[in-house]
């Protein structure tokens, strides 16, 4: 990402495993505590399955599976499900916990690396400096391709 502005954008950060994500705040809906979970029969791997988030099915994805890290997500009491908007479908994604919302400047945020990493590139937007801590920025719009987004809409 470029910019030599004081632009800045702001970001909720959670975790998966020991490492910290974030999402611009303006692609989350809302944060809520992990509920029961139904799930569906013939769902790809990383579909946990569906909730009811007041009268509205919604589906839920466990966010590791789908990055291919690994360990099981969180099933503890600080895991959260985030509520996002991808190509205009409301989903759930499962993460460890959620620690805060921070605003952070744009030129402390640099490209991806080139080198291999646990997550397919295609998913990351940066990395962010934000004192000493690196915080990985997730491109939720490449987080859900148009067919799984399609298959998603039939389950809703």
């Amino acid at each position: 990402m470029d910019g030599d502005t004081g632009e800045e954008i702001q970001l909720v950060v959670f975790k998966l495993n020991e490492e910290e994500y974030g999402v611009e705040i303006n692609q989350v809906k809302e944060i809520i505590k992990k509920t029961r979970i139904t799930r569906i029969p013939k769902a790809p791997s990383f579909l946990e399955g569906v909730i009811n988030l007041r009268g509205q099915i919604t589906a839920v994805l466990d966010l590791k599976k789908r990055l291919g890290l690994k360990g099981e997500s969180g099933e503890d009491i600080s895991s959260r499900i985030i509520i996002v908007e991808v190509e205009n479908t409301v989903v759930g994604m499962i993460v460890d916990s959620v620690s805060e919302v921070l605003r952070m400047n744009v030129k402390d945020i640099d490209p991806t690396p080139s080198i291999s990493t646990e997550i397919e590139a295609e998913y990351l937007k940066g990395v962010g400096k934000y004192g000493d801590r690196l915080i990985i920025l997730l491109d939720l719009a490449k987080i859900l391709t148009p067919k799984e987004v399609a298959k998603v809409k039939e389950i809703q």
